[in-house]
């Protein structure tokens, strides 16, 4: 900014007219430089006293055109409005320099060969002396390092670039309040409820704290290929990669509204640019991922999710989504399920969701996490024994309870093919689910929403479910559940007899233990006699709901076998099955239970 007095004072040394800039000092002009379409008519001395390129030029033009000369200089760094910096200079009129105008004046005191051989306190020596100061300040660095891009060669010749990015990366890698940088450009409430709105929008699962993002807004403001130089440079020097991580989401969410659903901002800062072309989104898109730093945990799924949701929006590259969806399978467990509702974006859209790319995602993850060989127990195995065996499989029970509820979101869709939907459910494997609630719910709502499945059909369908792994919860829909195949009924009867068998016989291993117990200490407490009588009542109806069940699966047979003579519908056998109490209060198909997707433990219900 130069320091010129208001135009029209009677001190003014130099007049703006229109397209040429005049010097006023009384003396006719015997110079003109002309730089792009401004002209300057000016004197010879001041500009051959100070610039050596100048001297030579006038040396050259004055042999050639007699006293008066013309020069053209439509490559000065800064163009016209840095010249008349340094015409002034040249003049002897104090210029401010400042953090925006000193890089243009540095390379055009450079172009212009101003340095101590022409002058002491030429413009080279005081420029670079204030580039100096300038890169021990961040606000002021920032500043300078945006100007580059104005005189990009130049500067790069000059190094200015990369000492201002080594200066930048060395300040955001240390800890602010050690030096009292001025870490903001704007009001300092305003950024730091930007960093909070950041922290708990779009990167609430970064394990960065606000302290840690200090700089995140200034650096938004660089253009993508210096910003891009400056995050190398920093994580180059050793910041966390979840901080790298989150930076890089920040500054997407500046240029990509699609980044910007489902989060709230506080102030216009956070707004984004909505001048950029699709082009130029799926570019910066794709530059963007390519930095994201490839381990896992250091960016959210959610946020992995909400990548891969737009780079499918903006049609990025093939190798773009694939990188994406392997680093979303490589953290699978850490996923939600609202995220993994992807709308299917396709030409032939089959489906509400897109079911290929979810499958692909879980392929990447059992890529990964499905051990070589596991040994599956064929025995019945109790309902507690699954759940203490969980804390082994946690990554991947967690995405089968995942599984399970993205299963039943799908399912209710009428476009959702059986075959598709099999390869999903059977992507995790049997031994990942301590349970198959979420299964059987899934299983509920496909056949509920797809009535016309023929028997073969119904029959393939509910494979996919272990009847030995539901909950008695589970179990008792089921059986009552006229949607479900008769034989899968029957199972379901059959696995509860036998688990409620292995309870009666852990009953009378508890009852004998503690009877034998008495009888060798010889020691009887005071409600001995009660606890017995408590054991005695409960072992008797335990032997009263086995034998019920006992006469409902011989009934059940006896039904079989005059279904396959006679071929009558089999709609009354769920009226005897052993489930009275239960089935006179409530309807089968309207049966209510608790809904989570996340504990493996979804609604069972039909509606």
């Amino acid at each position: 900014m130069m320091a010129f007095m208001k135009q029209g004072s009677k001190s003014e040394p130099f007049r703006r007219e229109g397209q040429t800039w005049v010097c006023t000092t009384g003396l006719p002009s015997d110079v003109t430089v002309e730089v792009g379409e401004i002209s300057f008519f000016l004197h010879k001395f001041p500009l051959l006293s100070r610039s050596g390129l100048l001297k030579k030029l006038i040396a050259e033009s004055s042999n050639e055109d007699g006293p008066s000369c013309v020069l053209q200089l439509h490559d000065v760094p800064g163009g016209a409005t840095t010249f008349e910096d340094i015409t002034s200079f040249c003049y002897g009129v104090k210029i401010e320099i400042t953090s925006l105008n000193v890089v243009s004046l540095r390379c055009a005191a450079e172009y212009l060969q101003m340095t101590e051989e022409y002058g002491e306190g030429n413009l080279v020596s005081q420029t670079e002396t204030f580039l100096n100061e300038i890169f021990s300040n961040w606000r002021d660095s920032i500043k300078a390092l945006e100007t580059c891009e104005e005189v990009q060669p130049f500067a790069e010749d000059l190094h200015i670039v990369s000492r201002c990015i080594d200066s930048l990366a060395m300040k955001a890698c240390s800890d602010p309040n050690l030096f009292s940088w001025p870490v903001a450009a704007r009001n300092c409430k305003q950024n730091q409820a930007d960093n909070r709105a950041l922290l708990n929008g779009i990167s609430t699962d970064t394990r960065s704290s606000q302290s840690d993002g200090w700089w995140f807004y200034d650096v938004s403001l660089l253009s993508l290929p210096l910003y891009k130089r400056l995050i190398i440079a920093i994580e180059a020097k050793g910041m966390k990669s979840d901080v790298v991580a989150a930076s890089l989401i920040y500054y997407l969410r500046r240029f990509l509204p699609l980044m910007n659903r489902q989060s709230s901002f506080t102030d216009k800062g956070h707004a984004t640019i909505p001048s950029t072309s699709e082009a130029d989104q799926r570019a910066l898109l794709e530059e963007i991922v390519e930095l994201i730093p490839n381990k896992r945990g250091v960016t959210s799924s959610k946020n992995l999710l909400r990548l891969l949701r737009t780079a499918m929006i903006l049609s990025a590259s093939p190798s773009c989504r694939e990188n994406l969806e392997r680093r979303v399978g490589a953290q699978l467990d850490q996923a939600e399920l609202v995220d993994l509702l992807i709308p299917n974006m396709g030409y032939s859209m089959e489906t509400l969701y897109d079911i290929d790319c979810i499958q692909r995602i879980l392929d990447h993850f059992m890529s990964i996490y499905q051990p070589a060989s596991v040994a599956a127990s064929p025995c019945i195995i109790e309902q507690g024994a699954l759940m203490a065996g969980a804390d082994a499989l946690t990554p991947m029970t967690m995405v089968a309870n995942l599984l399970d509820g993205y299963l039943a979101e799908v399912a209710s869709d009428t476009n959702m093919s059986l075959a598709k939907f099999q390869a999903l459910a059977i992507a995790i494997p049997d031994y990942a689910r301590p349970l198959d609630d979420g299964v059987y719910h899934a299983i509920d709502v496909y056949l509920k929403i797809h009535p016309w499945l023929t028997d073969s059909e119904r029959e393939q369908l509910c494979r996919l479910m272990n009847c030995q792994k539901l909950s008695l919860e589970a179990s008792t829909h089921a059986a009552q559940n006229e949607r479900l195949p008769l034989r899968v009924i029957v199972q379901v009867l059959f696995f509860e007899q036998l688990r409620l068998r292995t309870s009666i016989s852990g009953w009378f291993f508890v009852s004998d233990n503690l009877e034998n117990g008495h009888q060798h200490s010889g020691n009887v407490l005071p409600n001995d006699d009660l606890c017995q009588r408590d054991t005695a009542e409960g072992n008797e109806n335990l032997r009263e709901r086995l034998l019920e069940l006992e006469k409902e699966c011989s009934s059940i047979r006896s039904e079989l076998q005059k279904l396959t003579k006679t071929k009558k519908s089999w709609s009354i056998l769920p009226k005897r099955f052993g489930f009275r109490k239960k089935s006179e209060s409530s309807n089968s198909g309207d049966m209510k239970t608790p809904t989570s997707t996340t504990n493996g433990k979804p609604d069972h219900g039909n509606g």
